[in-house]
Order: C-alpha cells, then sequence, then structure tokens
C-alpha cells in the first residue's frame, strides 16, 4: 500500500527517537515534582516583575499569582517561582489530564509536527476527521440524533453556534429563548445575555432575549418541578410562538455544581416538544466528568436533545447537532477551529476517556467523587461551622466555606492557593460556594486525601 510523504514522515524512525529522548527528559525532571513546596525567595523578585508585566499589558492583574513554569507531575504544577501546588480546579476544568501528561505531550508534539499548523474552514489534516467521527459515534451511541460535529475556538463561541442554528431553524417568528435561573453560557455579545449575571452585561447592548427559569431543587423535588413548568407556561402565555430553544445547563457548573434530576428536565422538555422549542444542552462543563461522557447520557435525554454544546476538558470545542438542525450554508464558518497540537490532544484525550475505565457507576469518575466526598462530609462533622456539603457529581464537587458569605469565600480561595490547593469560587451572594474540577485523568486517591488535609488547615487558620 502507498503511502503519502506525510505518513511517510510521521513514521520516520528519527521522531521515535526524539520523543523517546523527550520523554527521558520529562520523566527525569517531574521526578523532583512529589508534592506542595513553598515558593524560592531567591525567585521573589523576578516572578513579582513577571506578575506586574502581566498586570501592566493584560489591563489589570490575574485572580491568582499563578505563572506556571511549564511542567508539573499529574495534579502537581510548579509556578515560575519554584512553588508547587495541587491544581484541583485545572484551568477552569481544561486540563483534565493534570499536567506534563505523556500521552497528552506525544499527541500535542505530533501536532505541533502537523503542517498545517490551524485547521479551519478552508484547511484542515485528516486528524480532524478522526476528531470529528470519534465525538460523533460517543454522543449517538445511545440513540441521540446529534451526529453532527462542528469545531469551535471557545465554549462560548460553541454556544453562540448553537443559537444560530436554533434561531435559524424557528425563523421567523421565534426570537426568544428560556434559560435557568444563574445560569453561564459564555462571555461572547450574545452568550453575556443568556448568562444569568447582569454584572457581565454591563453597558453591552442587548442581543438576546432570554426568560429565567427556577433550577432543580433536590430538597424541593415536586415543588421544583411544579414552580419550572409554572413559569415556562406563564411566559409561553406571554410571549405565544415566540420561543426558538431552551439552553439547559444539567449541572450547573459556575453556579457551585447544582445537580440535575431526570424527571424534572422530562417536564421542561415536554412543554418543548409541545410547543415546538429546540433542546439546547449546554456541556461545556460537563463533558466527561459523570458516569456517561456525555451528561444528557448519564440523565438519559438521549432521545430528546437537538442540539449540544461541549469544550474545556474536550481541548477543542464543538456544537452537535440533528440533521433537521442542519444550518444553511455561510450560517456557520471560522477561519480557525483549533490547532494541529489541540485537535491531536483532543483525539488522545476523549479516547482515553473512552476507552479507560473512567465512566461507569464504578469507573474511576464516580469512585473519587466518592472518596473526595467522603474526606469534606467527615470534615463537615468535625467543624459544621465551617464548612457544609459537598455537592455536586463526579469529577465537579464543591463545598459552602463560612455560610456562603461572599468575602469570606473568596479570602478562602485565596489562603488555599497560598497553601498549595488551587480552586475557585462559584455561585454569588447570598451563596458562595468553592469548587473543585479534579483532573481525572491524573488524580488519585492519596491526592485527595493530601488537599483534604490542606483544606482543614485552611479553614482551622481562619475565624
Amino acid at each position: 500500500m502507498s503511502k503519502t510523504i506525510g505518513q511517510q514522515f510521521f513514521n520516520d524512525p528519527r521522531l521515535e527517537e526524539a520523543k523517546k529522548l523527550i520523554k527521558e527528559a520529562l520523566n527525569d525532571h517531574k521526578k523532583s515534582i512529589t508534592g506542595v513546596k513553598a515558593p524560592n525567595p531567591e525567585l521573589k523578585a523576578s516572578y513579582d516583575e513577571l506578575l506586574k508585566k502581566m498586570a501592566d499589558y493584560r489591563g489589570g492583574g490575574l485572580f491568582f499569582n499563578y505563572l506556571g513554569s511549564g511542567i508539573g507531575n499529574g495534579p502537581l504544577v510548579e509556578l515560575a517561582d519554584g512553588s508547587i501546588k495541587y491544581d484541583f480546579i485545572t484551568g477552569i476544568g481544561v486540563h483534565y489530564m493534570g499536567h506534563s501528561h505523556e500521552g497528552v505531550i506525544e499527541a500535542t508534539l505530533k501536532g505541533a509536527l502537523a503542517n498545517t499548523v490551524m485547521n479551519g474552514h478552508l484547511q484542515q489534516n485528516d486528524t480532524t476527521a478522526e476528531l470529528l467521527e470519534v465525538i460523533s459515534k460517543a454522543a449517538t451511541k445511545n440513540g441521540a440524533l446529534v451526529k453532527n460535529v462542528f469545531l469551535s475556538t471557545s465554549g462560548a463561541m460553541a454556544n453562540d453556534n448553537a443559537f444560530k442554528i436554533i434561531f435559524q431553524k424557528r425563523a421567523p417568528l421565534a426570537k426568544r429563548f428560556f434559560a435557568f435561573e444563574k445560569c453561564f453560557s459564555g462571555r461572547t455579545l450574545g452568550m453575556a445575555w443568556v448568562t444569568d449575571k447582569a454584572a457581565y452585561r454591563a453597558g453591552v447592548p442587548q442581543t438576546v432575549q432570554v426568560d429565567y427559569v427556577p433550577f432543580y431543587d433536590e430538597n424541593d423535588h415536586k415543588g421544583s418541578i411544579e414552580k419550572a413548568v409554572k413559569a415556562m407556561k406563564s411566559c409561553l402565555k406571554r410571549y405565544p410562538g415566540e420561543y426558538a430553544g431552551f439552553i439547559m445547563e444539567l449541572i450547573q457548573g459556575e453556579n457551585g455544581s447544582w445537580v440535575g434530576n431526570t424527571e424534572y428536565f422530562e417536564a421542561l422538555i415536554a412543554v418543548c416538544k409541545e410547543n415546538n422549542i429546540s433542546l439546547l444542552v449546554d456541556e461545556v462543563q460537563t463533558f466527561g466528568r459523570t458516569t456517561e461522557i456525555f451528561a444528557f447520557q448519564h440523565f438519559k435525554l438521549d432521545k430528546h436533545v437537538d442540539v449540544v454544546t461541549v469544550g474545556k476538558n474536550s481541548q477543542v470545542c464543538a456544537t452537535l447537532y440533528s440533521d433537521d438542525h442542519k444550518p444553511k450554508p455561510g450560517l456557520l464558518s471560522q477561519t480557525f477551529t483549533g490547532s494541529s497540537s489541540q485537535i491531536s490532544a483532543a483525539y488522545f484525550v476523549i479516547n482515553e476517556i473512552l476507552k479507560g475505565n473512567y465512566l461507569g457507576e464504578n469507573g474511576k469518575i464516580m469512585k473519587l467523587h466518592k472518596h473526595f466526598q467522603a474526606k469534606l462530609e467527615a470534615m463537615s462533622k468535625k467543624m459544621p461551622n465551617k464548612i457544609t456539603g459537598p455537592y455536586g457529581i463526579g469529577a465537579m464537587v464543591a463545598m459552602t466555606v463560612f455560610g456562603g458569605d461572599e468575602a469570606k469565600t473568596k479570602d478562602f480561595t485565596y489562603k488555599l492557593f497560598n497553601n498549595g490547593v488551587l480552586s475557585f469560587q462559584a455561585g454569588a451572594a447570598p451563596l458562595s460556594r468553592v469548587r473543585f474540577l479534579m483532573p481525572i485523568l491524573a488524580v488519585e486517591e492519596h491526592h485527595i486525601d493530601e488537599v483534604c488535609a490542606i483544606i482543614e488547615k485552611t479553614l482551622t487558620e481562619m475565624e
């Protein structure tokens, strides 16, 4: 069988030798990253200068004083000040594989060597076709019809594309959307008006008309369903025929890992179907973090979904849609939809999740969740005035500290960072939470134990 010059290049034994040397060098240096470490005083001046430069040219400082050195070891990462910390927020869910993962590095090297650096509307490499097949087959394995996959460069852009698809499908009368209260859909000009936080669109002209439905409350199962259905029907009575779609976060990540319920979702979907309203499931944060690769599969909503968006740990973002939502030519197009390195990394990471022992009720994701949950529950019993919870599911874990006080929650995340663990604040007054997005491909139970010891230490230090 004849081979292209490209295939001959990638099979050249010199490349294999080069990759072998890189792996050896990487592992030699990774061995020195074994646990949390304080900053090196000798690097303080240069690090402070870097932070100042970043703030000056960025137009503002970073949330954390975090500038990586370029290496880590699984859930541990080294910063440019010589400190080593546990990364349990993973760039808000992007570094699912932890840091300096051999498989990811090999995949990104392959992508970096590929001639077409930025894959897009006019030029794609063959790896993109393989990636689309993997995503499409994973999405449709239980009968869902969202077989078409359009790649994009951010979760917000994936959601923007989804809205365009649905508005075009329901044109010309439908111009409104349903969303959940306290949802987060992104910060583009369009998504800023979907995200339920007014501060994120201050001074920005309105682009999308959205009506909000109360999210599921596990403490009021029946009441949650009744309130949400009532809210939808009230809006439909006021604006008959004007709703194009409903964007659903099945687990509200940015709000603090609030978990939905199948019966609740099905009740709202029934109203959607009765009124020709498309169902858009926003999986930018939930993708690969539950018992299934897609959260809509976890909640058994396969037969209902019309459009789905993914991002973060998928490495590249995407909008998936059914044939009956296929857009007209020209509606979707991007100069580039991801670098060759991103696409190669995405292919590796998604296949690893699908083929490894990660999914299912007894997979690694749920085992780690239960372990983390048990540790935090024990901590809550020990100091109930300082911590309650935990909340969330799978790789998404959250807790409430100091009664959800917003200022104290933010202060806690800073102190926890200084003590060696990255987390992030979620939700808003009157109930803020601290959340974690575990690097599942890299973390083990003993890492969780060490992180929880640091969490307890930080809580003890605070009054």
